[in-house]
């Protein structure tokens, strides 16, 4: 994740072009992996940064804040951030990079709501501050032949029990622009210094137009992220038509292919909610109408 260009230059940029929002500043770190949003905070000029892991990587990032002359700026904690103390009572910006595929799978957002509201100062920065969902349609029939359709016939016997699983199971990929038919359309918002955990449960509608005659064979799902309190606005997207992040977009498949014309519309709704087996796995629910074609499909991403 390093080596992502765009989610680790758009957290630089929002930290270190903000040096008078960090200058004598406490921030807490949540899920701070090798300590990278840590470093880069404690260089902005915060005066204490405590940054939280569950993982073992932490002791990597001890190594690596030591190398860097950070040991007297920057104290890490080993642990859950329901469970660990801190060595602060309350902090002025919390930071985090919590987002996960499809924005919300294997998220921590749920554990940075949880920070937000035990160690926030009043009025207290949260970076990213905001988050959007998009939803568009797309034409995938070489891959949906590939990945779906393959189970139909395998080396002549039928494996169609698998095609549905597989249909069920969104994928995660690059997606090229060319292949998206529709107009997109934001299925969700999450400002960051006011969503509830309960906010994670959603159901929305959705309205994409056509935008040339053609055949859709999926959903497209993609998030994009903004640092609003920042003096001059950092964000990024992880769409189609934006430059490669290792998020890459999230293909849900439809059953049966949409036939569409230019300026004609799908409808339907969407809805999301936490596994109950495992919180961080997801349940996912579209059900579309195109003129008479419609149907519902139930995903699970695990």
């Amino acid at each position: 994740m390093l080596k992502d260009s765009v989610r680790t230059g758009s957290y630089r940029a929002a930290i270190l072009n903000n040096p008078h929002l960090f200058k004598g500043k406490t921030v807490l770190d949540v899920g701070c992996g090798t300590g990278i949003l840590s470093m880069f905070a404690a260089k902005a000029g915060a005066a204490h940064v405590v940054g939280i892991d569950m993982s073992n990587i932490i002791d990597q990032a001890q190594k690596i804040i030591e190398a860097n002359g950070f040991k007297d700026t920057i104290t890490l904690v080993k642990g859950k951030l329901e469970e660990a103390p801190l060595p602060l009572a309350q902090f002025d910006i919390i930071i985090s990079e919590w987002m996960g595929y499809f924005l919300l799978y294997e998220s921590m957002l749920d554990t940075v709501l949880l920070a937000r509201d035990k160690y926030l100062k009043p009025g207290g920065l949260i970076f990213p501050d905001n988050a959007t969902m998009y939803i568009a349609a797309i034409e995938d029939q070489d891959y949906k032949d590939e990945k779906i359709n393959f189970w139909d016939n395998v080396y002549d016997f039928d494996y169609s029990c698998i095609k549905d699983i597989a249909l069920r199971e969104p994928l995660v990929d690059t997606v090229e622009l060319k292949a998206v038919v529709t107009d997109p359309c934001q299925i969700k918002h999450i400002d960051l210094r006011t969503a509830k955990k309960e906010d994670l449960t959603f159901d929305t509608t959705f309205k994409l137009t056509a935008t040339r005659n053609d055949y859709i064979h999926a959903f497209l799902a993609w998030f994009d992220i903004s640092f609003d309190c920042t003096h001059k606005k950092v964000q990024f997207s992880t769409g189609p038509h934006a430059k490669y992040t290792h998020w890459k977009q999230t293909v849900l498949y439809t059953r049966s292919t949409i036939t569409i014309s230019e300026g004609e519309a799908i409808t339907g709704t969407l809805s999301c909610a936490p596994n109950a087996r495992n919180n961080r796995d997801l349940d996912i629910e579209i059900a579309w109408q195109a003129g008479e074609q419609g149907e519902t499909v139930h995903y699970k991403m695990y």
